[in-house]
């Protein structure tokens, strides 16, 4: 991929997430990475989603160094670039604020593994970062909520485990693409409002069965997938 092409899907990206429901005025960004010229496109602060273009695109190192654009980057940047440090195989970043997984991460609650449709996404429960200390939300708020979701991630994987709950603020889902990582979140949003309602009507709700949770999980991702079209079909 070209760069250029790698800009033009962060701002495709970026403009899905009014489309999916997923971001209230200004509120989330997508990122997208260039690992061979570890270079970083991402969303520039507080502009509208219908307004932006590509030349608006902020390109940074992952020191957080602008090389490109004339705007300023969105403020959770560094949240961006210390989770590509942490997780050499993901490609694309997105962070909203919509609304059930937010619910989730405002009551300090990882999302229980309930049904199929969350083990195609996760085969675990989607994890909720610890708090903050004082000192590393004074010293360098955004670089440590990366910090911590990369903890929260743990030897797990970023694709097993493809989003995170940061508490008391709002939901980060990455993937190997900017647009795989929007797919994620629009799909972590559906999660949590299943779970959400799930809880309201039985409390004592049981994971799903181990047996079932595997088998959706590997039928989509694992090495014998056999969700969707065979590449000979696609296109």
């Amino acid at each position: 991929m070209t760069f250029d092409a790698l800009v033009e899907d962060v701002l495709t990206a970026n403009r899905a997430l009014p489309d999916h429901g997923l971001v209230t005025l200004t509120w989330g960004n997508v990122s997208g990475i260039d690992r061979d010229r570890e270079l970083v496109v991402i969303k520039p602060s507080g502009v509208a989603y219908d307004s932006i273009t590509a030349a608006d695109m902020v390109v940074l190192d992952l020191d957080g160094n602008v090389v490109r654009g004339e705007r300023n980057p969105s403020t959770d940047t560094p949240t961006h670039l210390a989770l590509y440090r942490g997780f050499d195989e993901i490609g694309g970043i997105v962070h909203t604020h919509s609304t059930w997984a937010t619910a989730w991460a405002q009551a300090g609650r990882e999302i229980p593994l309930l049904g199929t449709t969350h083990a195609d996404l996760s085969p675990h429960p989607i994890p909720v970062t610890r708090s903050l200390s004082a000192e590393e939300v004074e010293s360098n708020y955004e670089g440590a909520t990366g910090t911590v979701l990369i903890e929260a991630v743990g030897s797990r994987g970023a694709f097993e485990v493809p989003c995170g709950l940061v508490r008391g603020h709002a939901p980060f889902c990455w993937g190997q693409t900017p647009l795989a990582a929007v797919e994620n979140a629009v799909t972590l949003e559906q999660v949590a409002r299943m779970a959400s309602l799930t809880t309201l009507l039985e409390p004592k709700a049981v994971p799903l069965d181990d047996a079932v949770r595997e088998k959706h999980h590997q039928r989509k991702h694992g090495p014998e997938a056999y969700y969707g079209q065979s590449l000979s079909e696609r296109g």
